[in-house]
This record gives C-alpha cells, structure tokens and sequence, in this order.
C-alpha cells in the first residue's frame, strides 16, 4: 500500500454541515428498532408485529431506491434530500403522538414505517454524489462519515433506551424525529458547488435515464462483480449472522452480553474508519478485500464458543465500506452517480432477507452455531472470490472528478484508458491535488 503526500482538503463549512446531517441521522436511525419494540410490545403486540413494521419500511426502501436515483440525477440532490426529511419529521411525528396518546394501531405503524422507507429511496442516492462536490479527498470524507455515524451508532440504542426507561416509547419517536429536523437545517444551510457542465445529466425521460444508469452500472464489471459477490455473502453471511449471533449470545450470556457485542462491533467500525482516513491503498478494492476477511473471526468466534471478535470484524468490514464507496464515487460519471448507488444499495439489500430466512431451517437442520462456523467460512470465501476477478483486484485508486467551490483546488476531469472497467490510471492537470 502506498500512502500519496501533500495537503487534502476535506474540512469545510459545507462538509461539516453534511457531516452533521449525516450524524445525527444515523444517531435518530440507531433509536428506532428500540422504540419500535418497545413501543409494540408494551401496547400488546409481538415481536411479529414489530418484525413486520421494520420489514414495512425496508421493503419500500428496497422497491423504491432505483427509482430514486433516477430522480436524483434529474433533480437537485439537496432539495430531494430536505424533502425527505421533511417527509420523515412529519411521519415521525405523527407516530409519536401516537405513542404519546395511546392509540397504537399496527397498521397505522407500518404505513408511517412505509413512508419512511419511501423517503429513504428518494435520500439516499444522493449522498453518493454529494460527497465528491464537498471534498477533494473523497476517501478522507468518507472515512469521517463512517467514523461519526459508527459513533452514532454506538450511542443511538442506549440513548433510546434511557428515552423509554425515564419517558416513553413516544419521546424515542420524538426524538428521532427531531434529527430530521436537525438534518434538514443542515441541508438547508448547505451550499453545494455546482456541477460540472460537462459531467451534467442529459435527461431523455424517466424511462430512458433508468435504461442508462442500467447500461452505466452493467459496463462495469468491478461493479456488478462486486454486487453479485455481496449477494453471496448476504444470503450465506450477513443475514444468517444477524439473528443467530442475536439468539446464541442472549441465550448462553444474557441479553448485556448481546448488547456488548454490538458495542465491540461498533467500536471496531469505528477504528475501521479511522484507519481508512489514514491508509491510501492504490488499489482500493484489493486492499479492501483483504481487510474483509477478518469479518470472518464475528460468526465463527461466536458458533466455535470463543470470545467475540467483534472489534476486529467491525474494523474490516467499515475499512472495506470506506474502500467501496470512494472507488464508487470516484470511478463512475457524476451524471450517473445518483443512480449507481441506488443499484448498489438494491442489490447489496435484496439479498439479506433471504439469508434471514433461511437462518432459522438452517439452525434447525445444522444446529445454529456450525450455521455459524460456515457463514465464517463463506466470508473467507466471499473474500477471496473479490480477490480473483482482475476487475476487481486491479481497480487503480481514482480522484473525484468534479469541481469543487470555495477556493479549493479541484480535480481537472479524468482521462480513462483501459476499456469498459476503466481501469486506467486517471491523470490530473499539474494544478490538481494527487
């Protein structure tokens, strides 16, 4: 791994606004699970009841986010964010009143769920392209996002905690819609650098431009190679581990027990970030990858009975989250950026239901803890396999292609060589940051 020299920009008034914005969030998004729980079971629902609010939510999210992209690159992406956000104060604030008087009707719960998630299609495409045109150093700014919403992320369950503990499930709900009003202050506030005339959105109809953002994102193969490779670990990985490290560890230590590991495996993103804020690999994926295999010591340690490496798998798993995102958000067209994000976010998520599926007959047939031990094994594998596509592996580490406003020296836009991957090294103007 080389480390480049010199001065990178990140810090700004803008940054730091979106910064915010993105921190308290992800803070209000960490509360959730727990007020809905809470909220549920103590108005005489059961964990179905709150399986099927959450799933109300996620289901929308992942039916609605490719759309969203499109939107995004056709609209103004901060205008679209503080509409969504707009939507969410409004939504979450009628669940709290809810909770607040006492009329809880499941229905009710999942439709403002289905709102939500809905708003989160139309935010979250958006992001991708925002943190190029605040930053020069587009893997530093991603690794302060991770570091703040781990953080976040870390604090937000204990925070809602205390909320129910000395006030209600309803003052969690007003709390978090609270941070969508403070995020979209923020958004407010901000001011994004206009975009440059040559990389702007030629729009032929919604259509058309979701045909595009497709032919864009499949020309690609480091980046459908990498989706299709993270739907293997979803069904294998991820979405068994969720709930069967959750039930193992409540069931042999005690629910204290369940929440320190999440504690640790946040800690461990935590560090994950702040390493990726130092370590400038040239090729990103590779190195990405290769921190992707100590994930692996999470569902094993736990289904082999050890102690729980949980701060050493969060530190991998956010490292490569750092990796993945920059190598996105520098490597595609910023006219399409909108939209490749939203087919990686659907194509990261479809899977994981699947595996959550699957985990209980798994567990049933295998016995949870060797279900355990495989999903260790396949992260191995996962890991490895990203290392054999050359696509993958060979992916030259790139700078933004944008203009940046303020007086920071930008980027002057790359020169591809390499054919569909565009794997060639991008080559800047004298005046620009390397």
């Amino acid at each position: 791994m080389s480390n480049t020299a010199g001065p990178r920009k990140v810090w700004s008034r803008d940054f730091g606004l979106f910064f915010t914005a993105r921190a308290v969030a992800k803070l209000g998004d960490t509360m959730l699970p727990v007020a809905l729980a809470a909220g549920l079971l103590q108005h005489g629902y059961g964990v179905g009841a709150v399986g099927l609010a959450m799933a109300a939510s996620a289901a929308c999210f992942a039916g609605l986010v490719i759309f969203g992209g499109v939107f995004a690159d056709r609209i103004s992406t901060r205008l679209l964010m503080i509409g969504a956000d707009v939507v969410r104060l409004g939504s979450q604030s009628v669940a709290a009143t809810l909770f607040f008087t006492g009329h809880v009707v499941l229905w009710q719960i999942c439709a403002i769920g289905a709102v939500n998630g809905a708003a989160a299609a139309i935010f979250e495409p958006g992001v991708a392209s925002t943190v190029p045109r605040l930053a020069t150093d587009v893997q530093a700014a991603n690794g302060a996002i991770r570091v703040a919403e781990s953080t976040a992320q870390l604090a937000g369950p204990a925070f809602a905690g205390l909320l129910v503990a000395f006030a209600s499930p309803g003052g969690v709900f007003a709390a978090h819609a609270t941070t969508y009003a403070l995020s979209a202050a923020c958004l407010l506030l901000l001011r994004l650098p206009p975009a440059d005339p040559d990389h702007r959105a030629r729009t032929n109809g919604f259509g058309a431009d979701l045909v595009q953002g497709w032919r864009e994102f499949r020309s690609r193969t480091w980046l459908w190679g990498v989706i299709v490779i993270w739907c293997v670990l979803m069904i294998s990985v991820w979405g068994p581990t969720v709930p069967l490290v959750a039930t193992e560890v409540v069931q042999e230590h005690g629910p204290r027990a369940y929440g320190l590991v999440n504690s640790a495996l946040g800690a461990g993103t935590v560090i994950g970030g702040l390493i990726a804020l130092r370590l400038r690999p040239r090729h990103m994926l590779r190195a990405g990858s290769l921190a992707l295999f100590s994930f692996a010591c999470f569902p094993a340690a736990v289904g082999a009975g050890f102690g729980v490496a949980a701060v050493v798998a969060g530190a991998g798993l956010s490292f490569w989250g750092v990796m993945w995102a920059t190598s996105v958000q520098t490597q595609v067209p910023p006219d399409a950026l909108n939209r490749i994000h939203a087919y990686d976010i659907a194509g990261s998520l479809a899977m994981m239901p699947v595996g959550q599926a699957l985990a209980g007959p798994a567990a049933a047939a295998l016995g949870a803890d060797n279900v355990l031990l495989v999903a260790g094994a396949m992260t191995l594998v996962v890991a490895t396999a990203l290392l054999s596509v050359p696509a993958i592996r060979g992916l030259v580490r790139a700078e933004a292609p944008t203009s940046l406003s303020h007086g920071s020296t930008g980027m002057a836009r790359p020169a591809r060589t390499g054919g569909e991957d565009g794997q060639g090294k991008r080559q800047t103007c004298a005046g620009g940051k390397s």
